[in-house]
């Protein structure tokens, strides 16, 4: 993660939509020389305003060590770009404004489509996108790309700044669990420190993260694979994912050699998922792409701790963290500090409970801690979506890093 100064927390709809811009999602194979020039941490932006998309399948790795088949959009157009799988698919960023053209390739069995909720006067193939039909039964909510080798080409105008979803419209309640999702991100005009075009909504660009939850059932993934019918009757949550990863991999830098790929707020899944950062409220200033704003952009903001990310919503939000207490050894905390034998001794614990001080450890105990910087958990609080198939505090959670003022000594 990086330095908290004024972090924006994007939370957004998704297949599984909850909300976010915390962390990464997920690539399996060798990621392009593109996407190599991407931000180790926060968002991975694939810039605009023409995009190239192959519907595909593929495989991420899960914490547990299983494998799980899924679907995705990934980028294509080039030899290098074509190389990789990606879960979830691109981060889509463009500007307000913008005449937005995206070339949908399917490769999969199946007719795919893409939705753009929120967007107005959609186009497929240069005609307004349409509801299909076979005789009066509907079979997918936009035009499609046929199985096999079909194209179609959405276009619209990116009028409205905001986070947004894409996904499918074509058997959303199986496409969209498999994997056809992604997030769409429209900066505002007045630039690209601003969530919206207004005043309060300015954040630091290099603090800009996704929070992406979804979920899985490895039973209807694996039907999938098989060509067998994918049975919501009989749909089961196993696996609980932030950016496509499950935890300790959602702490890893994008591109990570062993999750080769990156990742707002956003959810795909299910059921309101309520992601709660420790120790922080976040204002919430935007909701589906909305500023909260009445008349006269009557400031609607508001604070909140626990983010309750409806099914199919994106939520932006403003994180700022506060050292309250300022204790430094000069101040120190009131309390007495155990002895080591009545001490249990953190991966990220630096030896000082202070900001930016790296104390003595324990003979034998090693840190991940790097320069005194603290460690904030943030995860899904619905506890028993912290699992990944019966492995406890595996499913969505990550951290919040702060460090030291600047100048420091961090990597």
């Amino acid at each position: 993660m990086r330095r908290s100064r004024l972090k924006r927390i994007r939370l957004g709809r998704a297949l599984l939509v909850a909300a976010g811009l915390l962390l990464i999602a997920q690539l399996v194979g060798a990621p392009s020389a593109e996407a190599q020039t991407q931000p180790a941490v926060g968002i991975a932006c694939t810039y605009g305003p023409t995009f190239n998309l192959d519907a595909k399948s593929g495989y991420i790795v899960l914490g547990d060590g299983n494998t799980m088949f899924m679907w995705s959009y990934a980028q294509s157009g080039n030899a290098q770009s074509n190389q990789a799988f990606q879960y979830p698919g691109p981060v889509l960023c463009v500007n307000e404004g913008d005449t937005v053209t995206v070339i949908l390739h399917n490769t999969l069995s199946e007719d795919v489509s893409i939705m753009f909720p929120g967007q107005e006067n959609v186009l497929a193939n240069g005609t307004p996108a349409q509801p299909q039909f076979t005789g009066t039964t509907l079979t997918s909510l936009t035009n499609v790309a046929s199985a096999g080798g079909g194209s179609m080409t959405y276009s619209f105008v990116a009028s409205k700044p905001g986070t947004y979803l894409y996904q499918s419209g074509t058997s959303p309640e199986k496409q969209v669990r498999m994997g056809l999702a992604g997030v769409l991100i429209v900066r505002p005009a007045r630039g690209a420190d601003f969530a919206y075009n207004r005043d309060d909504t300015r954040f630091t660009p290099e603090e800009e993260f996704l929070v992406f939850l979804s979920e899985i059932d490895p039973y209807q993934h694996q039907a999938a694979e098989q060509n067998k019918p994918f049975d919501l009757t009989k749909y089961h949550v196993h696996y609980w994912l932030v950016n496509g990863r499950t935890f300790p991999d959602s702490i890893a830098d994008n591109f990570a050699s062993w999750l080769p790929s990156q990742a707002r707020y956003v959810n795909v899944g299910f059921e309101e998922i309520p992601f709660h950062p420790h120790g922080n409220n976040g204002v919430v200033i935007g909701r589906d792409g909305q500023p909260l704003e009445g008349p006269a952009q009557q400031d609607l903001t508001f604070e909140k701790f626990a983010i309750n990310i409806g099914p199919g919503q994106t939520w932006d939000v403003l994180v700022k963290w506060y050292d309250a207490e300022n204790y430094s050894e000069a101040n120190p905390v009131p309390i007495t500090i155990p002895d080591v034998a009545n001490q249990t001794i953190g991966m990220f614990w630096s030896g000082s409970p202070y900001l930016g001080v790296q104390g003595p450890l324990p003979p034998g105990v090693s840190t991940l801690n790097q320069c005194g910087e603290y460690y904030i958990i943030s995860h899904n609080h619905a506890l028993f979506q912290l699992d990944a198939w019966g492995m406890t505090m595996a499913g969505q959670i990550t951290y919040m890093r702060v460090d030291p003022p600047l100048p420091n000594s961090c990597p």
